[in-house]
């Protein structure tokens, strides 16, 4: 099973790579987020919130804000969660509120990867994003949406968080392979993805 989260476009200035998927979610209406036509295949698209069930995998998409004004900015985005191989992800999208809502915290639950926005200017800056992960607890944290060489938006770089986090500089994986009795059992790991 291959799922595509939010795929970009060339306006980004990065290569749009060429994959093929069983499903492509799109977490809001944003050319960096749902350049869905490019992904190969016939993927089942998710594109709003709701409760999916597709080939053994859960998907839960939740309402959220794009800003720290009620998305009266830049609207609504949609977290989501995938629950599969008895693990569970967690993706927050451009995710602006400063802190989760009790409803958003209780729907999202129990989480063992976390992939939160870090880069501040459009989503969470680094203390933002660390106050989240403190609301969620995951095992693993991948921050993402943060600045990298050829990217046309001004964001704030990885370092920022990765010292708001207590951890020295990470060498970034080119993937990460994991299985539920490979998570940390105490403690929380934060893994640097190469871009």
């Amino acid at each position: 099973m291959t799922i595509v989260i939010d795929p970009f476009n060339e306006e980004l200035g990065l290569k749009v790579p060429g994959v093929a998927a069983d499903i492509v979610i799109s977490s809001h209406d944003h050319h960096d987020h749902n350049n869905v036509k490019t992904i190969k295949g016939s993927p089942f698209i998710i594109e709003s919130p709701g409760e999916y069930d597709i080939k053994g995998v859960y998907i839960q998409g939740i309402s959220a804000f794009h800003d720290k004004v009620q998305g009266k900015e830049r609207g609504r985005v949609t977290l989501f969660t995938l629950e599969a191989e008895e693990m569970k992800v967690c993706h927050l999208s451009d995710l602006n509120q400063q802190e989760l809502s009790e409803d958003q915290l209780e729907k999202v639950g129990q989480v063992d990867i976390l992939m939160v926005p870090v880069g501040g200017t459009y989503t969470l800056d680094a203390q933002g994003a660390a106050k989240v992960i403190s609301q969620i607890e995951p095992k693993i944290v991948i921050p993402m949406h943060y600045q990298v060489p050829k990217i046309k938006v001004k964001l704030e770089d990885l370092e920022k968080f990765l010292k708001v986090m207590g951890q020295k500089s990470l060498e970034s994986q080119p993937k990460l392979t994991i299985k539920k009795k490979d998570l940390p059992e105490e403690g929380m790991n934060v893994i640097v993805l190469k871009s």
